[in-house]
């Protein structure tokens, strides 16, 4: 290699050196200062940087944004335009957003940790594909007219539902609002965002690139801000008609009550999940070793789907394992600006703290260490928050690392022996999010993952799919629906009208 040339580090941090942070809320079209006068510091976990000041929203502010909402629905601005015409918005938004791809990218890795690499190829491909997906969608979903009568018509049409909260997570920031607003707003909805704390000034720029794509002014509104106060504003707001969610067990069942406690609004939560991949005995047991680990690593295992039990038939145990360990090695942390980092940084520091516990804990609870460290890792630079991927061993499935989402990279191994104790195992936590299926047998295929309480089973594969098919689960991972046709359902009332003739 040339010394002279520049490395992909050299080119994304010049670039990251241009970056302006401009904080603050996207109310009726406008970037405004925050009606609250607070901010909360935006601290990179690539290096511990502060990047900017981030405007705290206040309810005052999700007053402003609802009523803006509001009044953009009821006007027809956007609810009153033909679909052929939202959809065509919904395409140029995507031709926008792949015009700046490259500083998005770089604004999440510097916010949240992931490789700009990563950030480029999968999550900006992932919402110009869902925009472009749904743009396209939007002309196709007719109404119904049912038999009735020959003196009577029956129709069932699809409206709108009216204003929508949505409520994202930090891990892929815009792919899961892409998911989110791409549907709501292809109904004809106005859509308030609340996007995670740490990744709230990409979420500002993306609404910019909205009203730059043709969005009406108020049609969708960003506010930073606190969980405990933007997301309890929204959940709460007599106005809001549904909530979307990205996010935690625990906040996810608090805005169910906060529906409760207010107008009853529509919550569709979207939670956490704790996937098994289960290995049968005619597995390619190393092709299931490698993709699960990698499953379980891939975006710091910052993944609600990541694969981080491998259930593995005891006959394959050290074929399987063996395989995981590889793979391990192959996904050591480093520089988010180095596109030869497979990982990146955790989150935040309270988060790798977090991890390092379930650890530590589960090391007491007789489980081995069979790679990586509790230990932070150090990438060279001293600074940041990097943890190697763990893969634990002798797991058993009662312990607190099989139960609880850890939502970062360790993997737990669980040996089994027999189908039908991988399936009990598999099934033996209280999430129903995702699952994976090794199996080079067709009938063990169906059978087993028709019995996988999972709402996606990726078999002989982890992580596959598109955008015609939905995500989402059961139980404690929420029984909200991302994705495909079927998201759309979340967002319109259908309604029957009957004409005698």
């Amino acid at each position: 290699m040339n010394p002279d040339m520049p490395t992909s580090l050299d080119v994304w941090a010049a670039e990251a050196s241009t970056l302006s942070w401009n904080p603050g809320v996207l109310i009726d079209g406008r970037l405004v200062p925050s009606q609250s006068s607070q901010t909360f510091d935006l601290v990179s976990p690539r290096d511990g940087a502060v990047l900017s000041a981030v405007s705290a929203g206040s309810s005052a502010d999700v007053d402003a944004a609802v009523t803006s909402a509001r009044a953009a629905f009821e006007d027809g601005r956007w609810a009153g335009v033909a679909p052929i015409e939202r959809g065509a918005v919904l395409i140029r938004f995507a031709d926008v957003v792949a015009s700046r791809a490259r500083e998005l990218a770089l604004r999440i890795s510097l916010e949240m940790g992931k490789p700009a690499h990563d950030a480029l190829a999968v999550e900006l491909r992932a919402i110009v594909q869902c925009l472009r997906w749904y743009g396209q969608l939007a002309d196709k979903l007719g109404d119904e007219a049912p038999v009735s009568s020959p003196s009577s018509l029956g129709l069932v049409t699809r409206e709108p539902a009216g204003v929508v909260g949505a409520v994202v997570p930090w891990n892929f920031p815009l792919t899961m609002t892409g998911w989110k607003i791409g549907p709501a707003l292809m109904a004809g909805n106005s859509v308030i965002l609340k996007p995670a704390e740490q990744t709230s000034i990409s979420a500002l720029l993306l609404g910019e690139l909205a009203l730059e794509a043709g969005l009406p002014d108020g049609v969708l509104n960003v506010v930073p801000g606190l969980g405990s106060v933007v997301g309890e504003a929204l959940g709460r707001h007599p106005d809001v008609d549904v909530i979307s969610f990205t996010g935690s067990v625990g906040v996810g069942r608090r805005f169910l009550g906060y529906s409760a406690e207010s107008n009853g609004k529509r919550v569709w939560p979207e939670l956490g999940g704790k996937s098994a991949s289960v290995v049968l005995a005619d597995a390619d047991a190393g092709a299931a070793g490698r993709t699960t680990a990698w499953g379980s690593f891939y975006n710091q295992g910052e993944m609600c789907s990541a694969s981080s039990r491998m259930v593995v038939m005891r006959d394959v145990l050290d074929e399987a394992v063996d395989a995981a360990l590889e793979q391990s090695r192959t996904m050591q942390p480093g520089d988010p600006l180095d596109d030869a980092s497979q990982m990146g940084a955790i989150v935040s520091e309270v988060q790798l703290a977090r991890m390092q516990g379930m650890v530590e804990r589960a090391l007491k609870d007789g489980a081995t260490l069979a790679a990586g460290s509790i230990e932070r890792f150090d990438i060279g630079s001293g600074r940041g928050s990097y943890l190697a991927p763990i893969v634990l061993t002798d797991v058993r499935p009662d312990m607190e690392i099989a139960q609880v989402e850890v939502f970062g990279p360790v993997l737990s191994v669980i040996a089994v022996a027999s189908e039908s104790e991988a399936i009990e195992v598999a099934n033996g936590t209280p999430f129903g999010l995702a699952a994976g299926l090794w199996t080079k047998d067709l009938s063990a295929a169906h059978r087993v993952s028709r019995r996988l309480r999972a709402g996606t089973v990726w078999v002989n594969c982890y992580e596959e799919g598109n955008m015609s098919m939905p995500f989402g689960g059961s139980g404690a991972s929420g029984f909200g629906r991302d994705k495909s046709a079927h998201a759309v359902d979340k967002y319109t009332d259908l309604k029957s009208t009957w004409i005698e003739l």
